[in-house]
Protein backbone atom coordinates (compact mmCIF):
# COMPACT_ATOMS: atom_id res chain seq x y z
CA UNK A 1 0.00 0.00 0.00
CA UNK A 2 1.13 3.22 -1.15
CA UNK A 3 2.48 5.39 1.81
CA UNK A 4 0.05 7.74 3.37
CA UNK A 5 1.89 10.54 3.90
CA UNK A 6 0.02 12.02 0.89
CA UNK A 7 -3.88 13.26 -0.37
CA UNK A 8 -3.29 10.82 -3.32
CA UNK A 9 -3.05 7.27 -2.25
CA UNK A 10 -3.91 4.55 -4.99
CA UNK A 11 -6.54 4.59 -7.79
CA UNK A 12 -10.05 3.03 -5.72
CA UNK A 13 -12.76 1.22 -7.30
CA UNK A 14 -16.25 3.81 -7.40
CA UNK A 15 -18.76 1.82 -5.18
CA UNK A 16 -22.64 2.71 -5.61
CA UNK A 17 -23.77 5.44 -4.09
CA UNK A 18 -26.54 3.93 -1.55
CA UNK A 19 -30.13 4.92 -2.26
CA UNK A 20 -31.35 8.27 -0.97
CA UNK A 21 -34.05 8.99 1.46
CA UNK A 22 -35.23 12.54 1.43
CA UNK A 23 -35.43 14.13 4.30
CA UNK A 24 -36.19 17.90 6.42
CA UNK A 25 -32.91 17.87 7.11
CA UNK A 26 -29.96 20.40 5.82
CA UNK A 27 -26.50 21.34 6.48
CA UNK A 28 -24.47 23.68 5.68
CA UNK A 29 -23.16 23.58 1.66
CA UNK A 30 -20.46 21.37 3.14
CA UNK A 31 -22.49 18.07 3.17
CA UNK A 32 -25.20 17.03 0.56
CA UNK A 33 -28.25 18.38 0.90
CA UNK A 34 -30.25 15.51 1.76
CA UNK A 35 -29.47 12.62 4.07
CA UNK A 36 -29.15 9.32 2.76
CA UNK A 37 -30.91 6.23 3.74
CA UNK A 38 -28.03 3.88 4.07
CA UNK A 39 -28.43 0.40 2.84
CA UNK A 40 -25.71 -1.03 5.16
CA UNK A 41 -23.51 -4.14 3.75
CA UNK A 42 -24.27 -7.23 4.95
CA UNK A 43 -21.78 -8.11 8.18
CA UNK A 44 -18.67 -10.57 7.77
CA UNK A 45 -19.89 -13.70 7.64
CA UNK A 46 -20.64 -15.15 10.97
CA UNK A 47 -17.24 -17.31 11.70
CA UNK A 48 -16.98 -20.81 13.75
CA UNK A 49 -14.13 -19.83 16.26
CA UNK A 50 -12.66 -21.24 19.08
CA UNK A 51 -11.96 -19.63 22.15
CA UNK A 52 -7.94 -18.89 22.39
CA UNK A 53 -6.25 -20.97 24.86
CA UNK A 54 -4.99 -17.34 25.77
CA UNK A 55 -8.12 -16.45 27.14
CA UNK A 56 -7.24 -17.09 30.76
CA UNK A 57 -9.30 -14.30 32.71
CA UNK A 58 -9.90 -14.11 36.72
CA UNK A 59 -12.77 -13.28 38.48
CA UNK A 60 -14.45 -10.76 36.53
CA UNK A 61 -15.15 -6.78 38.19
CA UNK A 62 -15.53 -4.96 35.02
CA UNK A 63 -16.22 -5.06 31.38
CA UNK A 64 -15.30 -2.16 28.86
CA UNK A 65 -16.47 -1.31 26.20
CA UNK A 66 -15.24 0.53 22.69
CA UNK A 67 -18.24 2.67 21.84
CA UNK A 68 -18.39 2.69 17.78
CA UNK A 69 -18.58 -0.45 16.49
CA UNK A 70 -18.97 -2.36 19.36
CA UNK A 71 -22.06 -1.25 21.02
CA UNK A 72 -23.38 -0.21 18.08
CA UNK A 73 -22.76 -0.82 14.12
CA UNK A 74 -21.67 3.20 13.70
CA UNK A 75 -19.02 2.11 10.80
CA UNK A 76 -21.23 2.43 7.67
CA UNK A 77 -22.36 5.67 8.90
CA UNK A 78 -18.61 7.02 9.48
CA UNK A 79 -18.03 5.29 6.26
CA UNK A 80 -20.41 6.79 4.40
CA UNK A 81 -19.90 10.57 6.17
CA UNK A 82 -15.86 10.39 5.23
CA UNK A 83 -16.00 8.94 2.07
CA UNK A 84 -18.77 11.43 0.58
CA UNK A 85 -16.99 14.50 2.55
CA UNK A 86 -13.04 13.68 1.16
CA UNK A 87 -14.44 13.06 -2.31
CA UNK A 88 -16.10 16.43 -2.20
CA UNK A 89 -12.68 18.06 -1.10
CA UNK A 90 -9.98 16.11 -4.31
CA UNK A 91 -8.98 13.46 -1.60
CA UNK A 92 -7.41 10.77 -4.01
CA UNK A 93 -8.38 12.30 -7.22
CA UNK A 94 -11.76 12.76 -6.07
CA UNK A 95 -12.03 8.56 -6.50
CA UNK A 96 -14.38 7.65 -3.71
CA UNK A 97 -12.73 5.42 -0.94
CA UNK A 98 -13.79 2.11 -0.43
CA UNK A 99 -14.28 0.03 2.72
CA UNK A 100 -10.77 -1.48 2.70
CA UNK A 101 -9.59 1.97 2.60
CA UNK A 102 -11.94 2.79 5.26
CA UNK A 103 -11.00 -0.41 7.57
CA UNK A 104 -6.83 0.07 7.46
CA UNK A 105 -6.64 3.99 7.46
CA UNK A 106 -9.81 5.02 9.03
CA UNK A 107 -11.53 3.12 11.39
CA UNK A 108 -10.99 3.18 15.20
CA UNK A 109 -8.47 5.89 14.88
CA UNK A 110 -8.15 9.35 16.79
CA UNK A 111 -9.21 12.69 14.63
CA UNK A 112 -5.53 14.44 15.52
CA UNK A 113 -3.34 11.36 13.77
CA UNK A 114 -6.14 11.81 11.25
CA UNK A 115 -5.41 14.76 10.22
CA UNK A 116 -1.61 13.78 9.68
CA UNK A 117 -3.08 10.71 7.47
CA UNK A 118 -6.13 11.95 5.49
CA UNK A 119 -4.66 16.00 5.37
CA UNK A 120 -1.16 15.74 5.38
CA UNK A 121 -0.59 19.17 3.42
CA UNK A 122 -3.38 21.10 4.99
CA UNK A 123 -3.38 23.64 7.67
CA UNK A 124 -3.98 22.10 11.25
CA UNK A 125 -6.73 24.50 12.06
CA UNK A 126 -8.37 23.54 8.85
CA UNK A 127 -7.81 19.81 9.21
CA UNK A 128 -9.48 19.77 12.68
CA UNK A 129 -12.50 21.36 11.32
CA UNK A 130 -13.07 19.45 8.58
CA UNK A 131 -12.94 16.67 10.71
CA UNK A 132 -15.20 18.85 13.22
CA UNK A 133 -17.56 19.24 10.11
CA UNK A 134 -17.98 15.16 9.54
CA UNK A 135 -18.47 14.74 12.98
CA UNK A 136 -21.30 16.83 12.45
CA UNK A 137 -22.66 14.91 9.69
CA UNK A 138 -22.04 11.85 11.13
CA UNK A 139 -24.15 12.31 14.41
CA UNK A 140 -27.33 14.06 12.11
CA UNK A 141 -26.70 10.45 10.05
CA UNK A 142 -26.96 8.51 13.74
CA UNK A 143 -29.35 10.67 14.50
CA UNK A 144 -31.82 8.64 11.94
CA UNK A 145 -30.25 5.38 11.53
CA UNK A 146 -28.11 4.05 14.60
CA UNK A 147 -28.39 0.50 15.39
CA UNK A 148 -27.08 -1.36 18.16
CA UNK A 149 -24.84 -4.51 18.41
CA UNK A 150 -27.45 -8.04 18.43
CA UNK A 151 -27.54 -8.90 21.99
CA UNK A 152 -26.28 -5.65 23.68
CA UNK A 153 -29.62 -5.70 25.78
CA UNK A 154 -28.46 -9.31 26.79
CA UNK A 155 -24.58 -8.56 28.07
CA UNK A 156 -25.59 -5.44 30.02
CA UNK A 157 -28.01 -7.27 31.82
CA UNK A 158 -25.85 -10.02 32.69
CA UNK A 159 -23.13 -7.41 33.36
CA UNK A 160 -26.05 -5.64 35.97
CA UNK A 161 -27.14 -9.11 37.29
CA UNK A 162 -23.99 -9.94 38.32
CA UNK A 163 -22.61 -6.44 39.42
CA UNK A 164 -19.69 -5.82 37.43
CA UNK A 165 -18.39 -2.35 37.05
CA UNK A 166 -18.10 -1.07 33.63
CA UNK A 167 -16.48 1.56 31.52
CA UNK A 168 -17.40 3.55 28.16
CA UNK A 169 -13.57 3.94 26.57
CA UNK A 170 -13.57 5.74 22.94
CA UNK A 171 -11.72 7.54 20.67
CA UNK A 172 -14.86 9.21 19.29
CA UNK A 173 -15.25 13.04 20.37
CA UNK A 174 -17.19 13.61 23.37
CA UNK A 175 -20.44 14.90 21.87
CA UNK A 176 -20.64 11.90 19.71
CA UNK A 177 -20.20 9.53 22.74
CA UNK A 178 -22.99 11.03 24.42
CA UNK A 179 -24.94 11.06 21.39
CA UNK A 180 -24.59 7.16 20.76
CA UNK A 181 -25.00 6.20 24.35
CA UNK A 182 -28.37 8.36 24.97
CA UNK A 183 -29.50 6.59 21.65
CA UNK A 184 -28.89 3.62 23.05
CA UNK A 185 -30.32 3.97 26.37
CA UNK A 186 -27.02 3.64 27.96
CA UNK A 187 -26.36 7.00 29.80
CA UNK A 188 -26.41 5.76 33.04
CA UNK A 189 -25.36 2.77 32.53
CA UNK A 190 -21.68 3.36 32.20
CA UNK A 191 -19.98 4.28 35.74
CA UNK A 192 -17.33 5.88 33.57
CA UNK A 193 -16.74 7.54 30.09
CA UNK A 194 -12.98 7.72 29.08
CA UNK A 195 -12.53 9.91 26.08
CA UNK A 196 -9.12 9.15 23.74
CA UNK A 197 -8.30 13.23 23.36
CA UNK A 198 -8.87 13.81 26.98
CA UNK A 199 -5.80 10.74 27.72
CA UNK A 200 -2.60 12.37 27.33
CA UNK A 201 -2.87 9.67 24.78
CA UNK A 202 -5.47 8.01 22.48
CA UNK A 203 -5.99 4.46 21.08
CA UNK A 204 -3.44 2.65 19.74
CA UNK A 205 -1.75 3.56 23.13
CA UNK A 206 -3.34 1.94 26.33
CA UNK A 207 -3.80 5.32 28.19
CA UNK A 208 -7.43 5.57 28.09
CA UNK A 209 -7.81 1.88 29.00
CA UNK A 210 -5.38 2.38 31.86
CA UNK A 211 -7.67 5.68 32.61
CA UNK A 212 -10.32 3.27 33.21
CA UNK A 213 -9.43 1.11 35.27
CA UNK A 214 -7.94 3.65 37.59
CA UNK A 215 -11.05 5.18 37.67
CA UNK A 216 -13.08 1.91 38.24
CA UNK A 217 -10.26 0.44 40.89
CA UNK A 218 -9.59 -2.58 39.14
CA UNK A 219 -6.64 -4.51 38.08
CA UNK A 220 -6.16 -5.31 34.43
CA UNK A 221 -6.43 -9.00 35.62
CA UNK A 222 -9.60 -8.74 36.70
CA UNK A 223 -11.56 -7.04 33.61
CA UNK A 224 -11.70 -7.66 29.86
CA UNK A 225 -12.59 -5.37 27.28
CA UNK A 226 -14.88 -5.65 24.21
CA UNK A 227 -13.51 -3.83 20.90
CA UNK A 228 -14.24 -4.10 17.27
CA UNK A 229 -10.90 -2.46 16.03
CA UNK A 230 -7.25 -2.99 15.76
CA UNK A 231 -6.45 0.29 17.32
CA UNK A 232 -8.62 -0.32 19.98
CA UNK A 233 -7.38 -4.19 20.75
CA UNK A 234 -3.89 -2.95 20.60
CA UNK A 235 -4.73 -0.52 23.34
CA UNK A 236 -6.75 -3.00 25.38
CA UNK A 237 -3.61 -5.27 25.38
CA UNK A 238 -1.35 -2.85 25.33
CA UNK A 239 -2.96 -1.94 28.79
CA UNK A 240 -2.75 -5.21 30.08
CA UNK A 241 -6.30 -6.90 29.64
CA UNK A 242 -7.97 -9.68 27.83
CA UNK A 243 -9.30 -8.55 24.78
CA UNK A 244 -12.76 -9.79 23.09
CA UNK A 245 -12.86 -8.86 19.18
CA UNK A 246 -16.18 -7.90 17.46
CA UNK A 247 -15.74 -9.29 13.97
CA UNK A 248 -19.01 -8.18 12.28
CA UNK A 249 -16.94 -5.09 10.13
CA UNK A 250 -13.14 -5.53 10.90
CA UNK A 251 -11.41 -8.77 9.67
CA UNK A 252 -11.53 -11.66 12.17
CA UNK A 253 -7.66 -12.21 11.60
CA UNK A 254 -6.56 -8.36 11.70
CA UNK A 255 -8.06 -7.67 15.50
CA UNK A 256 -6.58 -11.64 16.11
CA UNK A 257 -3.47 -10.24 14.98
CA UNK A 258 -3.33 -7.17 17.32
CA UNK A 259 -3.77 -9.93 20.30
CA UNK A 260 -7.85 -10.26 20.55
CA UNK A 261 -7.97 -13.29 22.70
CA UNK A 262 -10.79 -14.53 20.68
CA UNK A 263 -13.34 -13.08 17.73
CA UNK A 264 -17.47 -12.87 18.20
CA UNK A 265 -19.80 -11.25 15.39
CA UNK A 266 -22.10 -10.03 18.09
CA UNK A 267 -23.21 -10.16 21.88
CA UNK A 268 -25.34 -13.44 21.19
CA UNK A 269 -22.17 -15.23 20.00
CA UNK A 270 -22.29 -18.61 21.59
CA UNK A 271 -18.63 -18.84 22.35
CA UNK A 272 -18.87 -15.51 24.05
CA UNK A 273 -21.21 -17.17 27.04
CA UNK A 274 -19.37 -20.54 26.99
CA UNK A 275 -16.46 -18.52 28.20
CA UNK A 276 -18.69 -15.83 30.17
CA UNK A 277 -20.88 -18.44 32.29
CA UNK A 278 -18.03 -21.06 33.45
Amino acid sequence: MQSLHHPTIVPLPSTPHPPTHRTRHHFCSHFPSTLPHLRRPPPAPAAVVSPSSSWEKGPIEAVLFDIDGTLCDSDPLHFYAFRQMLQQVGFNNGVPINEEFFIENISGRHNEDLCAILLPNWDLPKARKFLQDKETYFCRLAEEQLEAIEGLDKVCKWIEECRIKRAAVTNAPRPNAELILSMLKLTNFFEVVIIGNECERAKPFPDPYLKALQALQVSPQHAFVFEDSVSGVKAGVGAGMEVIGIGRRNPEELLKEAGASFVIRDFNDQNLWTQLLV
